[in-house]
């Protein structure tokens, strides 16, 4: 069984003592690769340098992540355009708007979300979206995109049937996390209503850990316990939304 983890920020400081085992144990479940998101440029030597350690498995993607849009966003987006100019990325991403913590700065995540899916389109790349507080603002954001063929994941998805409908029929995909395995999510409801040909899976590690390690450091070997819910609610074996799951990656992601 391969399963592919679409999003995890392995080079995140959490996994500086043990990333050698933390990437061990991700195999052994299965974890065949890692895909991981840009927030901005203080993480992109750490990710480039995963990718050098670990050729062919760690994949990077090259974004400004909305939360980290500020003053500074038009020299963070200039690092972002040298690179994408470089050399192949996995995907845009992470982009997107989140008017959770701070609103200050909603205009110009409006104008790097644009500018950034203006770049997949151009380097015929995905994009993998962040968007909190700020669904339908996203998904209208997104449409003009869509209708030029650019596809991608709505990263983290806990929405309702209707958006979950709306994302689809755009061509989008939904990364399912652990937030599947919580007890009074609504998300169990809603994806039994969405064929599995729409979904990918993923941990944000280490963020977001499944149950039975809610509040602990996530990690990619739990995306395990994410297949084994997904599987529950869509009524159909492990083997079955691995299979599925992983082949939608592997089709979207082209590196």
């Amino acid at each position: 069984m391969i399963l592919i983890d679409t999003h995890c920020h392995l080079y995140a400081e959490e996994f500086k003592q043990d990333l050698s085992a933390v990437i061990a144990r991700a195999q052994a479940a299965g974890v065949e690769a890692f895909y991981l998101p840009g927030i901005d440029s203080n993480d992109i030597p750490g990710m480039l340098q995963l990718e050098a350690d670990y050729p062919g498995v760690c994949k990077p993607m090259m974004g400004l992540h909305p939360c980290y849009v500020k003053a500074n966003w038009e020299e963070e987006l200039a690092i972002i355009e040298q690179w994408l100019k470089q050399r192949p990325f996995a995907a845009v991403g992470e982009i997107g708007l989140d008017y959770y913590w701070d609103t200050q700065f909603k205009n110009q995540q409006q104008l790097a979300f644009n500018q950034q899916m203006q770049w997949a389109v151009q380097y015929d790349l995905p994009i993998v979206i962040h968007t909190r507080n700020a669904m339908q603002e996203t998904i209208e954001a997104v449409k003009p995109f869509a209708a030029k063929g650019l596809k991608g994941i709505f990263h983290c998805f806990g929405g309702s049937i209707e958006t979950a409908k709306q994302i689809t029929q755009m061509g989008f995909l939904l990364g399912i996390g652990g937030v599947l395995t919580y007890k009074n999510a609504g998300l169990p409801a809603v994806l039994k209503e969405i064929d599995l040909k729409h979904l990918v899976l993923e941990t944000d590690a280490p963020y977001l850990s499944p149950v039975p390690y809610r509040g602990k450091r996530n990690e990619s070997s739990y995306l395990s316990h994410i297949l084994e819910r997904l599987a529950e609610v869509k009524e159909v074996s492990v083997a079955e939304v691995a299979a599925i799951t992983t082949e939608n990656a592997r089709s979207l992601f082209k590196y």
